[in-house]
């Protein structure tokens, strides 16, 4: 496509970096260049870290992709944003954070294929050429994999190339146009080839330093199989036996599991990031230099309490409270509580610690929602939290435009994949219980007391799963699609309510119920969240299941990108 319509040329000025401060400081540095590329290693090293760069930050998975999960139930702006047809399902495909979304993967999917095209002109690679090369594989995939579900369809792909294809490589596509896959299945198989070609150069996760914790490895690229797998099944149901097979290859061949401990998942605790459920995640040092993912501090309460600058925005809902409730009568060991509940919601008047100090949650948020997303909240707890960061004291990047923190903040983890296994199986005659067990089990919560159905895939993933970033609406809108009714039933139902939250008050001198936001002992009521534009009108159909592709593309196509047929 043409170069500014998928930015796909301007790696050739944006990847030989000549120094790269850290892996895990998402602006790198240095002087950019076209001349000698892959010389050495530090050539190699500073090119793919060019690819990882965006990832973590605000216009990836720092916060632009989380908007729309405001097309299920689990979570509100908390602010009044520009871009309500996210949450009300009436896309035009122009919304910022879609664009924005859409542009980096072609962009950083480029510098990923390019890599590939120069290393693999070479007749030798090093080892640590061969593992950059591995990490080209994986996260070409990676950002070829979001466009592809979002966008694709049986009916019609995404547009998409490998460089190494083409001799010319991209300075003979300057103005040509990569080529639209007839379906997302074509998408989902090159997908796929990168994967397996990314597991066999990749080292093991446990072969890396602790400097290098967050780069690819041999494990994320099975997983990211899986789940493309169970992707694919949405338009193809014999890609679930391939779910079931990749999953068991990650515990048989690369020890993946659940860890212990569900907080061991969202601790600032470096030494227990990579622990068995680990698959990808964005490693974030909090420092000055930003490193690591922006999430945390988009989510904290708006102006933190006067403390930190929160940015206040993505809010849990009564919704996705109440669905974490109905485990409340299923706890193992009721002394332990609700753990899953606990520390992925705040409500009013539970106790946290922030900078330090124990407090009792209240919310000043723009458009009150009465909630607050906890699962990423530690690193924000510690005394000086941002005191001499660099120096390895404080958690809490000082810049609050930037606001990252120490944390591991999960893309993917083993728990996820178990629960597609389970689903996989469920769809194919087999028995999931099992493995819905195990993450129920973890989580202090029983057994099944019935041989689990597809109602149990949608309780325990939403709970398990909740506010991370494997895409629930998307969940949704497959299993809308699906020929299960009960299903079916249950994602229509989200898919077209309007989300739920509480609304705290006080009586006035005559009785009537006003505003009393700031007391975290305050009564609340029921009632749907207040900004109207957020709401769903009409009915859900399966067209909504992909975004329409962005006007002006289609536009500077000339022809060549064919708009989806639901969208024309």
């Amino acid at each position: 496509m043409k170069k500014y319509i998928l930015s796909a040329v301007t790696v050739l000025g944006a990847l030989a970096m000549t120094s790269c401060s850290d892996f895990l400081d998402t602006k790198p540095e240095g002087v950019y260049t076209k001349d000698a590329f892959f010389n050495v290693d530090q050539q190699s090293i500073d090119a793919i870290d060019a690819v990882y760069a965006r990832i973590a930050q605000e216009d990836m998975f720092g916060r632009e992709i989380f908007w729309e999960q405001a097309a299920g139930t689990d979570i509100v702006w908390g602010r009044t944003r520009g871009f309500n047809t996210l949450a009300t399902l009436q896309y035009n495909g122009d919304e910022s954070p879609l664009k924005g979304f859409w542009s980096r993967c072609y962009e950083f999917g480029a510098r990923a294929n390019w890599v590939i095209q120069g290393l693999g002109k070479k007749s030798s690679l090093s080892a640590i050429e061969t593992r950059s090369l591995g990490e080209a594989y994986f996260l070409r995939a990676f950002y070829h994999f979001y466009i592809a579900y979002r966008y694709g369809t049986d009916e019609l792909g995404v547009p998409f190339e490998r460089y190494e294809d083409t001799p010319e490589g991209p300075d003979g596509h300057i103005y040509t146009i990569p080529e639209q896959r007839k379906t997302v299945m074509e998408n989902y198989a090159l997908i796929i080839k990168d994967l397996k070609k990314a597991e066999e150069l990749l080292p093991r996760c446990e072969d890396y330093s602790d400097a290098d914790f967050g780069r690819a490895h041999k494990a994320a690229a099975v997983g990211y199989m899986a789940k493309v797998y169970a992707y694919w099944a949405c338009w193809d149901k014999s890609q679930w036996a391939n779910v079931i097979a990749c999953v068991d290859k990650l515990q048989t061949s690369y020890g993946r599991d659940l860890c212990a401990d569900y907080e061991q998942n969202f601790t600032d605790d470096v030494k227990s990031w990579n622990n068995p459920e680990y698959i990808f995640a964005m490693p974030s040092n909090g420092g000055t230099n930003g490193g690591g993912c922006e999430f945390p501090g988009v989510i904290l309460e708006n102006k933190g309490w006067g403390v930190f600058n929160g940015w206040g925005q993505i809010k849990p809902t009564q919704d996705i409270y109440e669905e974490f409730v109905k485990d409340e009568a299923n706890l193992i060991d009721p002394e332990k509580g609700n753990i899953r509940k606990v520390r992925s919601v705040l409500e009013y008047n539970q106790e946290f610690m922030f900078n330090g100090d124990p407090r009792k949650f209240y919310s000043v948020s723009d458009v009150e929602a009465g909630f607050q997303i906890n699962k990423y909240m530690m690193p924000f707890g510690h005394e000086h939290m941002t005191a001499d960061i660099d120096n390895g004291v404080g958690y809490v990047n000082p810049n609050g435009n930037w606001p990252t923190v120490r944390l591991n903040v999960p893309i993917l983890r083993f728990a996820d994949l178990l629960l597609l296994r389970a689903e996989a199986k469920i769809n194919t005659g087999a028995d999931g219980t099992a493995d819905i067990d195990k993450v129920r089990n973890r989580a202090n919560v029983k057994s099944l007391d019935h041989k689990a159905t597809m109602a149990d895939i949608y309780h325990e993933r939403r709970v398990e799963l909740a506010f991370e970033f494997y895409d629930h609406a998307y969940d949704l809108k497959r299993w809308h699609k699906s020929g299960d009714a009960t299903i079916k039933a249950l994602a229509a139902a989200e898919l077209n309510a309007k989300p739920r939250v509480r609304h705290h008050y006080k009586l006035d001198e005559n009785g009537n119920k006003v505003g009393d936001r700031q007391n975290p002992e305050a009564p609340f009521e029921i009632g749907y969240y207040e900004d109207a534009a957020t709401h769903k009108a009409g009915t859900y159909t399966d067209k909504l299941i992909t975004f329409p592709f962005p006007s002006d593309v289609v536009n500077k196509s000339n022809g060549a990108l064919v708009q989806n047929s639901a969208w024309k």
